[in-house]
């Protein structure tokens, strides 16, 4: 067993409600996340019943593997626990921010009122878009500048119709 700091224990030992774990890059976050899911699973709960939230593929991945090694050295109450939460482990919600919304979005496209066959945007059209928008945005407020601009030097250029 890792000699876990206080906080981090009460992260994987409590069970009175929802958990969110934030902390700086390499702190453990993903070492108390996997043995809290095991220690939830060792003490009766069930695998397909958790959503775990992760930013990036490789991560929710990673988190995945990480439990099913862990799962084996917990403590069960019996041989057909470890078995069935093992099973369970792939039908549990490990996955990224974004798919987890994408999902509820395809459950709901018809009361939000858009097409089923939606999708997200890729790196590349991602980077497009955004450099249309920013392109736009900037010649609309350039433009808007522009004309009070033409004003201000008008009124106090020193040149015009007030000199």
């Amino acid at each position: 067993m890792t000699n876990w700091t206080k906080e981090q224990h009460q992260a994987i030992f409590q069970r009175d409600g929802s958990l969110l774990v934030s902390a700086a890059a390499g702190s453990g976050k993903t070492a108390v996340l996997t043995n809290r899911v095991v220690e939830y699973a060792a003490a009766g709960g069930s695998l397909d019943r958790l959503l775990v939230v992760t930013f990036t593929r490789l991560a929710a991945s990673e988190m995945r593997e990480r439990i099913g090694k862990l799962l084996p050295g917990a403590e069960f109450k019996d041989k057909e626990s470890l078995r069935r939460q093992k099973l369970l482990l792939y039908k549990a919600k490990i996955c990224t921010i974004d798919s987890f919304f994408c999902e509820i979005v395809r459950e709901n496209f018809k009361t939000l009122g858009i097409s089923p066959d939606f999708r997200l945007l890729d790196e590349a059209e991602y980077l497009f878009f955004k450099t249309e928008v920013l392109t736009d945005l900037l010649e609309d407020r350039y433009s808007d500048f522009a004309n009070g601009f033409d004003e201000l030097l008008r009124l106090f250029g020193g040149e015009g119709e007030n000199e």
